[in-house]
Order: structure tokens, then C-alpha cells, then sequence
């Protein structure tokens, strides 16, 4: 086996790795496509409906 003696990955590495120029355009076309895909989802659900408050006319016949 051989000794790996690499620091252990870190968020602040990871940030570091993403923002370095061919990285970054991919994060960026990543994000702005998450992004289109977030709203897009968002845009197509249906809003719940609500039910009448109106009360029900007074002169309505009993069944």
C-alpha cells in the first residue's frame, strides 16, 4: 500500500478547486441551468384552490 499523505478534502477547498478558470464555467453553466430548472418547475405547478366563502343563498331548497 502506499502512504497518501494528501490534507483531507475541506468545503474551502473545494470552493478553491471550483472558482480556478476551467472549472468555473462549468459551475456557472451548472448553476444558471439549476436555476432555469428550479423556476421552470416552480412555474408549472398549479396553485391550490380555494373553496367559496360565500355563504350558501338563503332561499335554497332542503333536500
Amino acid at each position: 500500500m502506499t502512504e497518501d499523505n494528501r490534507p483531507p478534502r475541506t468545503f474551502k477547498g473545494l470552493l478553491r478547486w471550483a472558482t480556478t478558470p476551467p472549472q468555473a464555467w462549468g459551475v456557472y453553466l451548472l448553476a444558471i441551468i439549476l436555476v432555469w430548472l428550479v423556476s421552470f418547475y416552480a412555474g408549472s405547478l398549479k396553485p391550490k384552490k380555494l373553496p367559496d366563502t360565500s355563504p350558501p343563498a338563503a332561499t335554497a331548497p332542503k333536500s
